[in-house]
């Protein structure tokens, strides 16, 4: 592996479209997100998030929220942040969204975990915003984790997380309400309440 962080993230090259052109053999690629690649670093419990060129602003903002939130065990430590990049714990899981993708069970006490973590980040002076089913993570320990936090500065009241919650007891409590939802479903409800077409949501 490369001497330094900043050595390693210098190695992923993306192009003007966001495509990943290349990056370090030490590393290998674990997610995709709006504004940013998620690689794991090999023979390590770390994972790199580096930020497309327009989106390296957020690194600096991400990164400020995390040493916030260091002494929370709900949100993963910290090690490094660059002008485009943070180095932090790698999470082992099962997103939100993979959970129901995969049926596996998703719990009232997982919810009550989850709006603990977020109180707890309120108590610290946050707002947490852009609460959704990607940024939740039940660890093999089925511990809660959440991760994204660069909106948890915002102003105005974000109501995503309180609306999932009150699908959840809606819908996906009942007791013949399937365990398992298909992902294009998953993302087609998605679709639909960020455009605002879901009732009362």
């Amino acid at each position: 592996m490369l001497d330094t962080y900043q050595a390693l993230a210098k190695t992923v090259i993306i192009n003007k479209n966001n495509r990943l052109i290349s990056y370090d053999d030490s590393l290998i690629l674990v997610g995709t997100g709006r504004s940013a690649f998620v690689f794991r670093i090999k023979s390590s419990n770390k994972a790199i998030k580096l930020f497309f060129p327009a989106f390296s602003f957020i690194a600096k903002e991400e990164a400020e929220i995390y040493k916030i939130l260091q002494n929370i065990d709900y949100y993963p430590t910290i090690y490094e942040a660059g002008s485009n990049y943070i180095v932090m714990d790698y999470i082992e899981g099962l997103t939100l969204f993979e959970c129901l993708s995969n049926g596996y069970i998703i719990t009232s006490t997982h919810l009550k975990e989850i709006d603990y973590a977020l109180s707890l980040a309120t108590k610290n002076g946050l707002n947490p915003s852009d609460i959704h089913l990607r940024n939740i993570f039940i660890t093999p320990t089925r511990a809660i984790k959440i991760i994204d936090v660069a909106r948890f500065r915002q102003v105005k009241d974000c109501r995503q997380w309180a609306n999932l919650k009150k699908a959840y007891y809606q819908f996906y409590r009942k007791r013949l309400f399937p365990k398992r939802v298909p992902a294009p479903i998953l993302n087609s409800i998605a679709f639909l309440y960020k455009k605002g077409w879901i009732p009362y949501y």
